[in-house]
C-alpha cells in the first residue's frame, strides 16, 4: 500500500510541475518556472523514494533522493530572494 502512495506522490507532483511550467510558457511569469523546476524536483525525490523503498529495499538512496528536492528548494529559493525584486 505504501508503494501506491509514493507513486500517486509523485505524479501529483508531477502535475503540479507539469501545470507550473506550462503556466510559465504562457504568461512568462519567472516565479511559475521556479516554482515548476521545485516541483520537478521534488516529483524526482517521489520516484526514487518508490525505487529506495519499493523496488530496492536492500540499496540506501536516501543521499541520491536528497539531492534532486536540494537543487529544486534552492532554486525556488533563487526565484524568491533575486527574481522578485526585478
Amino acid at each position: 500500500m505504501a508503494n501506491v502512495v509514493y507513486i500517486l506522490c509523485a505524479l501529483t507532483s508531477f502535475a503540479c510541475a507539469v501545470l507550473l511550467l506550462r503556466g510559465f510558457w504562457n504568461t512568462h511569469v519567472r516565479l511559475l518556472l521556479w516554482s515548476g523546476l521545485a516541483f520537478l524536483g521534488m516529483a524526482l525525490n517521489n520516484l526514487l523514494l518508490f525505487v529506495d523503498l519499493g523496488v530496492v529495499p536492500t540499496v540506501d538512496l536516501a543521499v541520491w533522493r536528497a539531492v534532486p528536492v536540494l537543487v529544486g528548494l534552492a532554486l525556488l529559493l533563487y526565484g524568491l530572494v533575486w527574481e522578485e525584486g526585478r
